[in-house]
């Protein structure tokens, strides 16, 4: 486990229906627009209801109540898409809007995915990220994930997606 800094006046919670337009734009800005994924994804990045509907959505705030970071967290079900059995929790669309990256959000939002996983139940947290996205990468292994490269996949042809897993 790592360290995770103090961050000040940020706080985690649920998302609401209000927070959806919000998440969408960011999660679309951050993804689509940096470069970290195609178009033609940022039709699923955008549909933040859908996500709501299928996992545990999590935001974090900042001092001023800004939405600064966004996660889903899967507990159940198949929006996981790297799950293998009923153990496995897994996260997806993890994003921390750009003014804030370096502060420690990114970590605090997997570190609650992680408690929550555990508290669930559950024994292993799975995720999947893009070859591109090489400083979640780094986030994920000082949070002490370790790669699962026999579970690697292409969703569609030319995207390939790393595996990632952490015993609980």
């Amino acid at each position: 486990m790592v360290d995770v800094p103090a961050l000040p006046a940020v706080r985690i919670e649920h998302a609401t229906a209000e927070d959806h337009a919000a998440i969408a734009e960011l999660t679309v800005s951050v993804y689509v627009g940096g470069g970290l994924a195609g178009p033609d994804y940022g039709v699923e990045l955008a549909d933040v209801a859908r996500r709501a509907e299928l996992a545990e959505l999590l935001v974090v705030r900042d001092e001023a109540d800004r939405l600064i970071g966004s996660v889903a967290l899967v507990l159940d079900g198949d929006f996981g898409e790297v799950t293998e059995s009923e153990d496995e929790a897994a996260v997806r669309m993890l994003v921390v809007d750009p003014s804030a990256q370096g502060r420690g959000i990114g970590a605090l939002l997997m570190t609650e995915c992680l408690r929550r996983a555990r508290a669930a139940g559950k024994r292993r947290m799975v995720l999947s990220t893009s070859t591109a996205m090489t400083a979640a990468h780094r986030l994920y292994e000082r949070l002490g994930f370790t790669r699962l490269p026999e579970r690697d996949w292409s969703p569609v042809p030319g995207v390939d997606l790393l595996v990632y897993a952490l015993d609980l």
